[in-house]
């Protein structure tokens, strides 16, 4: 397909999907509710069989294929969502897969494109070099090339992440569906599969395209639209800058956690479908996407990938404006994080929340000098977690000893608590793992 797709082919391709694809439900999120002021609602992608929305585009794009393609098989460069997402999909279609991955791809996305049947090939450090050595192998084997995000066929699988939210959202005062749609944004595939999704539904505050392809006569009433809203790592805004621009800019992306949407430049077709329509486009950093999956877990029991939860990263920094009441939905695009990852970024998360506290302070070296230090955390109810007790230095005086903790508290109040009694004290205490504010 070299044009943007019907509104007719966008519905048949929704119901198309419903063959491989889980409906999701819609979550409320009463913790980000409170936290907002707003009522948000979350679309958790993560628990889709393949833990990403990735399958529906994949799916659909596969199964448009003339039967001889089929035949042949098909290929994709991914770093592990599209990956797992068009093995998938061309298990249930019965059509052969190669995928190719960069060599840093997490592991658990290599192993689980594997076990769904494709050939998995290593190459590269990037998606553009793995992308690269897809093409070369498209045209040694003859071979049919399934983009991540710029195809459009692609693009209206994606779409149905946007129908299901509207069907699924419960009314509000006559309301269609939530005030603001937040999307992760990588390529942009998803996010111009949606754009699509809202205007051919009438909920865009643009005309909607036809079965035919041309504009309705009765565009949605714009108080009644839906704010689309992409957030995209800031480390790797290609698609932001592209769209500020309004012509693709490519970059060489920052390392990011958000693997899944670290994208060097988005495609032309996304950008086709979003140039000149309605969108607000944000961009948080690496700390704040830490701290929303480590949000995530405690207060939703959702194990979200770094990509994934961008968009309540950016409600819980404060950069999406919503008035009291208003309702938002998040769309969680996928769950796929290695296990040592998490735990890395857990532990960064709490940090950052003031949930951890790693103090040092210097001791004169004699009996019951520690235990006089342990006695006010103890009065806190300070959690000590482990204690390094140094006695050596060159850089320590003679007759003293250099005490680290590490510490466990409830929050930022109380790390700030505890640094503020131990110098009350008299003791030097610098914080390694300062609250924000300290």
């Amino acid at each position: 397909m070299d044009r943007p797709p019907t509104v007719a082919e966008l519905r048949a391709a929704a119901q198309a999907v419903g063959a491989v694809a889980v409906r999701t439900p819609l979550l409320r999120c009463d913790a980000l509710s409170r936290a907002t002021g707003a009522d948000v609602w979350l679309k958790p992608e993560n628990l889709q069989h393949t833990g990403s929305y990735k399958v529906r585009g994949a799916y659909n794009k596969i199964r448009l294929l003339p039967a001889a393609a089929r035949a042949r098989g098909v290929i994709t460069a991914s770093a592990g969502n599209h990956a797992q997402g068009v093995a998938l999909a061309a298990r249930r279609l019965k059509v052969p897969a190669v995928v190719v991955m960069p060599a840093s791809a997490p592991i658990t996305k290599v192993m689980a494109t594997r076990e769904l049947g494709a050939e998995v090939v290593l190459h590269g450090e990037t998606f553009e070099e793995a992308q690269t050595r897809a093409r070369t192998l498209e045209a040694e084997r003859g071979l049919t090339f399934v983009h991540p995000f710029d195809d459009w066929e692609v693009i209206a699988g994606q779409a149905s992440v946007a129908f299901e939210v509207l069907e699924d959202f419960p009314p509000a005062a006559g309301r269609p569906g939530p005030d603001a749609l937040i999307v992760p944004v990588g390529g942009g595939g998803l996010l111009a599969g949606i754009r699509l999704a809202l205007d051919a539904a009438g909920a865009g505050g643009t005309a909607a395209a036809s079965s035919e392809g041309g504009p309705q006569r009765q565009p949605r009433a714009p108080d009644r639209a839906v704010r689309l809203i992409g957030v995209q790592a800031r480390g790797a805004d290609a698609t932001v800058q592209s769209l500020a621009a309004g012509q693709a800019i490519a970059i060489e992306p920052a390392r990011t956690i958000a693997d899944g949407i670290r994208v060097g430049r988005p495609g032309e077709r996304p950008l086709q479908a979003l140039l000149g329509r309605p969108i607000e486009l944000l961009t948080v950093a690496d700390d704040d996407i830490a701290r929303a999956m480590t949000y995530l877990l405690e207060r939703t029991k959702l194990v979200v990938e770094p990509a994934g939860a961008v968009g309540v990263a950016a409600l819980l920094a404060g950069l999406v404006r919503l008035a009291p009441g208003e309702a938002a939905c998040v769309v969680l695009s996928g769950g796929n994080v290695d296990v040592n990852l998490l735990a890395r970024i857990i532990e960064h998360g709490l940090t950052r929340a003031g949930r951890y506290l790693v103090i040092r302070t210097r001791l004169d070296d004699r009996p019951g000098q520690l235990a006089q230090l342990l006695a006010p955390l103890a009065a806190m109810r300070v959690n000590v977690i482990d204690i390094e007790h140094h006695r050596a230095g060159w850089l320590l005086p003679v007759g003293q000893s250099d005490v680290v903790l590490h510490l466990e508290t409830r929050d930022a109040a109380h790390a700030r608590e505890i640094l503020a009694t131990l110098r009350a004290a008299g003791y030097a205490v610098e914080a390694l793992t300062p609250p924000r504010d300290e």
